[in-house]
């Protein structure tokens, strides 16, 4: 293994970039040479807050690409650019981060997996809860057989979006936001995977989709001010319903259902079901043959996926294992051929609330 270390582009320089930058910072095999943003102010603060010394600063990200000393892209822009970004990234043969959601339509969606194929280029997408340490522990559970079969799951995604989210106005919109379940669900849609996965490090695949959306704050100027508690009018609408939820069927046989809620009036909350012919799991409480004498839920100590703080999650965690992959030339289990999967679960719930019938998967 060579002594230099990996160049790391920043791109885009929203609150999201913080934690790439620490991340990346702090791993010993890479370093940041390079941020690009739409304004150089933006890179400056991010640079100066971090304490970086010699990174060169660009409003031009097609010449950031060429710098010489790049290794890898951390690709940090609103969810709409994802695509351009990433074949751009991909072009210049750079291994690349990408941000979910990673695409806002089918054809993007394709035409990003067309061109990180081409390059052979390693990826990693930013579901970052895969690392979440209760993650962690019920995935090794799941591994050991602490709750036999698997045959239901359901993961869902709980959290008012508006305007505290300094991306909002670009998720808000149908036209680059899409829908609820693209901007904060895929999580949900991802988590349902990847407890899906009978294996450590498996993730399921989906082969039917059946979905609703509903709610009541779709083009409503009246908001919820979290933090007051209060309600607020004057607020820019979102312009697509703020709650879904879904039914998957997996080609393992187990049955999925999540749901997106972006007009919950609670704090964030992250609810995780998990049933199987040995067990059971709610959130950290277990219940399992692993534990004969058992009278009551197993509470496992350990950080929840509670909070939608980006500081609150485990970059560093996703960081060190995308810098394993690039030094030991192996596939993430979290790559853009893997998240392409998440997607179109979130891309056939549109279609079924076109059509009214289940969606057969794959749509690529």
């Amino acid at each position: 293994m060579s002594d230099k270390k990996l160049g790391v582009l920043i791109h885009g320089a929203g609150r999201i970039s913080t934690q790439y930058i620490k991340a990346f910072n702090n791993n010993p095999n890479t370093e940041i040479v390079a941020v690009s943003s739409r304004r150089i102010e933006s890179c400056k603060q991010r640079v100066e807050e971090a304490g970086l010394k010699n990174v060169e600063l660009y409003t031009d990200y097609e010449k950031a690409l060429k710098q010489d000393n790049v290794d890898i892209v951390a690709i940090c822009t609103p969810q709409h650019l994802h695509c351009e970004n990433t074949i751009s990234a991909s072009e210049a043969k750079k291994h690349i981060v990408i941000e979910k959601p990673v695409a806002i339509n089918l054809d993007e969606l394709k035409a990003m997996r067309d061109a990180v194929r081409k390059a052979n280029v390693k990826t990693i997408v930013g579901f970052v809860l895969r690392w979440n340490p209760l993650f962690e522990t019920l995935k090794a559970m799941i591994a050991d057989n602490a709750f036999g079969n698997i045959y239901f799951v359901e993961v869902d995604y709980q959290n008012y979006i508006n305007s505290w989210w300094s991306g909002y106005e670009a998720v808000r919109k149908k036209e680059t936001g899409v829908s609820a379940s693209l901007v904060g669900g895929v999580h949900a849609i991802d988590a349902l995977r990847w407890f899906a996965g009978r294996g450590r490090y498996k993730s399921a695949k989906p082969i039917e989709v059946f979905a609703y959306k509903g709610g009541f704050r779709m083009g409503k100027t009246e908001a919820y001010v979290k933090d007051a508690h209060r309600w607020r009018d004057g607020a820019k609408p979102l312009e697509y319903e703020a709650f879904e939820i879904g039914l998957v069927k997996f080609d393992n046989d187990i049955l999925g259902k999540f749901s997106t809620n972006s007009e919950c009036i609670m704090p964030y909350s992250f609810p995780i079901e998990i049933f199987g012919d040995r067990g059971s799991v709610k959130d950290n409480r277990i219940w399992s043959h692993k534990y004969p004498g058992q009278t009551g839920w197993v509470e496992i100590p350990t950080i929840m996926p509670e909070s939608g703080d980006v500081r609150h999650h485990p970059f560093q965690a996703e960081v060190d294992h995308f810098v394993d992959c690039i030094l030991n030339d192996k596939e993430s289990h979290c790559n853009l051929e893997d998240a392409v999967l998440t997607h179109e679960i979130a891309f056939a719930c549109l279609m079924c609330y076109e059509t009214g019938e289940p969606i057969k998967l794959p749509l690529l």
